[in-house]
């Protein structure tokens, strides 16, 4: 479990580091071709650990508001711009829920884990189960965000996106 952890909070440095010197205009951009966004991306990570670890575990209580879930659920899109100090607080997020995490496997206080499918095609049929496919699920959003830096970045080249 150890090692999950330390891939998952390496993915989501590199992650944050890639978009580090991108606007919120720019993070929160959905470029054509695209359903979703950076920032969404970034929040996404997030959420969706909470629910395939805490919310289909006996739904023990998330560390995230049942908003912020909502927000960035599997199947969710952006609605609304996100501002810097959200992208912020996501960030902080990124680690503290992996710090959380470890301390409440540790502390053993999950419920059953009911067995389920993802869009994916993996059955997860327990929480080390779901642990382990973490790292799967961020290197997928980590490379959605790449493509969506690229894409940002190119209309920007272009003139085509605006900078404040």
């Amino acid at each position: 479990m150890k090692k999950v952890i330390e891939t998952v909070t390496q993915t989501r440095k590199s992650a944050l580091e890639c978009v580090k010197d991108l606007t919120i205009d720019q993070l929160n951009y959905i470029p054509d071709g695209f359903i979703n966004n950076i920032a969404w991306n970034l929040g996404h990570m997030v959420a969706a650990q909470q629910g395939v670890c805490y919310k289909r575990s006996g739904d023990t209580p998330m560390h995230i508001t049942d908003e912020f879930f909502t927000m960035f659920k599997p199947g969710s899109k952006p609605e609304r711009f996100i501002t810097r100090q959200e992208v912020d607080e996501i960030a902080k997020l990124m680690f503290s829920t992996l710090e959380q995490l470890e301390t409440d496997y540790q502390n053993n206080i999950f419920g059953p884990h009911a067995p389920w499918t993802t869009r994916y095609g993996v059955t997860i049929n327990n929480l080390d189960e779901a642990i382990g496919f973490l790292p799967f699920h961020e290197g997928l959003h980590f490379g959605y965000i790449m493509a969506l830096k690229r894409a940002v970045n190119a209309l920007a080249d272009k003139g085509e996106l605006m900078e404040p």
